[in-house]
């Protein structure tokens, strides 16, 4: 009975811990207090179009894109960072929620990332799926301290850090000093504008119909922003726009990098427009420590070096930084004492 009981005060304090909640527009990650990142899907369901039941979450959705017959759909219940359907969304966080064998008796608390220029109206939605999915205090952190925090910048320093989070369909750009942010800029442009416009370019080009997981295959395998020293090609599988049958093209770097040209240039903007209002007192530091680029899309060839030249400053890509969000979130969740100034005041259910 010794034995019993400690084993579910274990699992009693298991159930109990509290989340940090990455819900993008391409992925959700989820970290457990003390457990560290224990939920890395995409942002994608499959679902039942006469009965709006949910089929399919995550990867086991992502197997049946382009596979499902006409009654299911596969739908992204995210874009740009907020949610467009909020009992979709709510469907995919409890079904993620219930994978954790978290209790709906011991209600975690659970901070949530958001974009910096998120309207009230979009940020209450955020805060209600994740109540409405079982959290019993919802914390909101934007997603340029969290991604600053996940990248071991000195946030709460009196130097600047500048912290560029490019997403799948955001990118955030702030300057953060003395646990603050100082400026900052959302652009809703990120990783999946960079998917869509290798499909809407090679289509252009070759009249050859991709589908998204081709286009992330080609954006990963010879995507780039910047010259290589080499440049790569890869074999493409499509459909003829003009027969309907299959077709094989040959896709050069130098062609990719055309298409997705408009997208970077976007991203290189708004990076531009937050430094040219960086305050003078912290111009300096900047020019010392540079750009951390954080977020999936940070890992396109050769970004870095292209900020680097428009710029004029040192531009480093954070260690894996596809989980820099979820880090930074996380760190908040595991010392609620030190880093809780840094999130916006609880909405309780």
């Amino acid at each position: 009975m010794t034995i019993g009981r400690g084993l579910l005060g274990r699992d009693l304090a298991l159930l109990g811990r509290d989340l940090a909640l990455d819900l993008g527009s391409s992925s959700t990650l989820i970290h457990q207090q003390g457990n560290g990142v224990v939920l890395d899907q995409p942002t994608l369901v499959a679902v039942d179009s006469a009965s709006g039941h949910l089929v399919a979450a995550g990867d086991d959705a992502v197997e049946m894109l382009g596979r499902t017959p006409a009654n299911v759909l596969t739908v992204r219940p995210m874009v740009d960072g907020v949610v467009t359907d909020a009992d979709l969304t709510q469907q995919l966080l409890r079904h993620f929620i219930h994978r954790l064998r978290t209790s709906r008796l011991i209600r975690p608390r659970m901070v949530v990332t958001v974009p910096s220029n998120v309207t009230p109206v979009e940020r209450r939605a955020l805060e209600d799926t994740a109540l409405n999915s079982g959290a019993r205090q919802v914390y909101v952190l934007e997603e340029a301290m969290a991604a600053a925090i996940g990248a071991g910048l000195p946030v709460h320093d009196a130097t600047a850090s500048v912290v560029v989070d490019i997403g799948g369909g955001t990118t955030e750009v702030a300057v953060i000093s003395l646990g603050g942010v100082v400026n900052a800029r959302s652009l809703r442009v990120g990783g999946d504008d960079v998917d869509e416009a290798v499909v809407a370019g090679v289509r252009a080009a070759h009249d050859l119909l991709l589908g998204e997981r081709s286009a992330q295959d080609i954006k990963i395998g010879i995507g780039s922003a910047y010259p290589l020293a080499e440049e790569l090609d890869l074999r493409v599988r499509g459909r003829d726009v003009s027969t309907g049958l299959p077709k094989t093209v040959t896709l050069t770097s130098t062609q990719v990098r055309r298409m997705v040209e408009p997208a970077v240039l976007q991203v290189v903007d708004v990076v531009k427009a937050v430094l040219d209002i960086c305050p003078p007192e912290l111009s300096g530091d900047v020019l010392d420590n540079g750009v951390v680029l954080t977020g999936g899309g940070s890992l396109l060839r050769g970004l870095d070096e292209r900020l680097q030249r428009e710029l004029g400053v040192p531009v480093r890509v954070a260690d894996d930084p596809a989980r820099a969000v979820i880090r930074g979130a996380g760190a908040c969740v595991d010392d609620f004492s030190a880093l809780e100034r840094v999130l916006v005041t609880p909405r309780r259910g």
